[in-house]
């Protein structure tokens, strides 16, 4: 603390940190506030000036990262299919996990139309 009035005085990096761990998910500004030894009231108004700056300062270029698609995800979070096996008379065929529902349905109505 500095001055007569017992002032803190702090740099922007301190201050950049106290704000950057206000955008941490699920850590409410009053939490980080109290960590620190500030009032709620002092860090919003850092995140303002924050905000502003970044405004005054125009686009900003951040890297692209590539999500993957929500059928992509499902996708990959389902579980592999077993092979498809299909016994008409006397003929037995086996259809892998990537067939599609078109081909399954070909292959029934050849069986089918051979027995």
């Amino acid at each position: 603390m500095t001055g007569a009035g017992g002032r803190r005085r702090w740099t922007m990096d301190a201050k950049a940190r106290v704000v950057e761990a206000t955008l941490e998910p699920g850590a409410p500004v009053s939490v980080v506030a109290r960590r620190h030894g500030l009032a709620p009231q002092q860090v919003l108004a850092w995140r303002r000036e924050s905000r502003q700056r970044s405004e005054e300062a125009g686009p900003q270029f951040v890297p692209v990262v590539e999500m993957p698609s929500t059928h992509q995800r499902r996708r990959q979070q389902a579980a592999p299919m077993a092979p498809i096996e299909l016994e008409i008379g006397s003929v037995r065929v086996r259809i892998g996990d990537g067939a599609t529902a078109s081909i399954v349905s070909a292959v029934i109505r050849v069986l089918k139309a051979i027995s």
